[in-house]
């Protein structure tokens, strides 16, 4: 470890706190570079798919490819920061970041696309996992919750930024281009974070010991999801995926026994399988944030082509979303505080699946004119809901994680987050561009069918909710996760 404990605050000498500053910096920068690279996607896909001549399936792996590069990425990317330290390891994932942004940019194919984004995926896991891990090791105690806080407002930012940016730059430069510079958009902040990043990124060995690699574990982890998000992508075969999946499944779970009984490092620490509340709140997290952000994606391909917005005008109605969040992550905590952690993650599900079907609904019987308002009223409900939800829900889920699987499972959490939007935007993608019939009618049921499924997923979210509440009337203390530990991932 450096000089500088990971649990010992610092920060009150004048330049421990400029240096903490810079650091916070870095990592506020990686963070606005990779949430704003997908929020601005979104916006860009009709375009990009009308400049490609992309297919349905192309389309899905563009979109959903990203968050599995990203979510595989996550674990090992952490525990080799953990062991080498993680300047290496972010500079290495940001100029991959960077690079295969710049390759989508120029792509003339959309299997071009589709591998440039897989690759920008893995490496804006590798700087995610770097930047909490960071962040751990340099605050502690309160500042490490400032820091966190204002990692969550720099991605709340992100998210309401990306869209009008994307759709001022498609509006400017046309199609045809605007689609290859709002894909582009992110490289002048990544090359911003790496310079930061050379100058001021702490070299960290904060850790010691074995890396505890799963790559076993990884890769049948990752075939497991490909299996469940090949039926949605091909429109065929469930049968053969779906054995497949129960395969790569059982596979995983005797692997993952195996590994533990021979005392080797499994990629989840047996602990947290024996942690009902910790598996149903991530079940909860999985729910929420793979119906989110499915919902968006449909919702930018339905306003751009079935109402014939412009890429512009569908960023104005998805920017409310965003607006919702930031209100309700206001007092989110205070509501915690006065019912309690259960009951506001249940009331946020509640108003989200209420929203996506009123959404839905609101496709089916009202006319063109007014859809786009009522549309951009119900993203606010939507927003709102995600603000009640995504941080109680994650300190839920970590406050019941054991001591001794504290440092992993902020890891876990986010791993299983992004594997989860990966088959939630394989599948409603699917339904909304398989479905789709020929006219605005069509359209209109796809998209009646893409909201009903997100409400689905999310109701089911909603039910494990209620069902976590009643098996943790009696929570544990909240779990500080020692200096030694990888770090707590912030879900975002």
């Amino acid at each position: 470890m450096s000089g500088r404990g990971a649990g010992t605050d610092t920060s009150t000498t004048p330049g421990c706190a400029r240096r903490d500053r810079l650091v916070l910096a870095v990592c506020l920068a990686a963070g606005f570079t990779t949430l704003l690279d997908q929020s601005v996607l979104n916006i860009a896909v009709p375009s990009l798919r009308d400049a490609l001549s992309a297919d349905a399936a192309q389309l899905q792996w563009i979109v959903a490819g990203y968050s599995l590069a990203f979510g595989l990425a996550l674990v090992p990317g952490g525990r080799l920061g953990d062991l080498h330290g993680r300047k290496p390891y972010f500079l290495a994932g940001m100029a991959l970041f960077v690079a295969s942004g710049i390759l989508s940019s120029c792509a003339g194919n959309a299997w071009v696309v589709v591998v440039s984004r897989l690759l920008q995926g893995f490496g804006a896991g590798m700087v995610n996992a770097q930047v909490i891990g960071t962040i751990q090791d340099v605050f502690s105690g309160p500042a490490r919750a400032r820091a966190l806080g204002l990692y969550a407002v720099t991605a709340g930012a992100a998210a309401a930024l990306g869209p009008p940016l994307g759709g001022a730059l498609i509006a400017v430069a046309g199609p045809d281009i605007g689609w290859r510079l709002a894909v582009l958009l992110n490289a002048p902040f990544g090359l911003a974070a790496l310079a930061l990043a050379a100058r001021h990124l702490p070299r960290h060995r904060a850790h010691g010991g074995q890396a505890g690699l799963d790559l076993p574990g990884i890769g049948l982890f990752a075939a497991l999801t490909v299996l469940i998000m090949l039926p949605f992508i091909r429109s065929s075969g469930y049968a053969l995926y779906g054995a497949g999946a129960c395969a790569a499944a059982g596979a995983l779970v005797v692997q993952q026994y195996l590994r533990a009984r021979s005392g080797r490092q499994p990629l989840v620490h047996p602990a947290l399988r024996r942690s009902a509340p910790y598996a149903l709140g991530t079940m909860v997290a999985m729910a929420q944030f793979g119906a989110s952000l499915a919902a968006g994606m449909v919702l930018a391909l339905f306003l751009q082509g079935a109402l014939g917005l412009s890429a512009m005008a569908a960023a104005a109605v998805m920017l409310p979303q965003a607006l919702g969040m930031g209100a309700t992550s206001v007092f989110a905590w205070r509501a915690v505080r006065r019912f309690g952690e259960h009951r506001v993650v249940t009331a946020g599900l509640a108003l989200s699946a209420v929203s996506l079907l009123a959404s839905g609904a609101a496709t089916l019987y009202l006319s063109a004119g007014v859809l786009p308002f009522l549309l951009a009223a119900f993203q606010f409900c939507a927003g709102a809901a995600t603000g009640l939800t995504v941080a109680p829900t994650q300190a839920q889920v970590l406050r019941h994680a054991p001591g001794e699987a504290a440092g992993v499972a902020g890891g876990i959490l986010q791993m299983s987050q992004r594997m989860a939007a990966a088959v939630c935007i394989s599948a409603v993608s699917g339904i909304y561009l398989h479905g789709a019939g020929s006219g605005l009618s069509g359209l209109r049921h796809a998209y009646w069918y893409a909201a009903l499924a997100c409400a689905a997923i999310v109701g089911a979210g909603l039910l494990v909710s209620v069902l976590n509440r009643k098996l943790s009337t009696s929570p544990p203390q909240p779990v500080e996760a020692p200096a030694t530990t990888p770090r707590e991932e912030l879900a975002l």
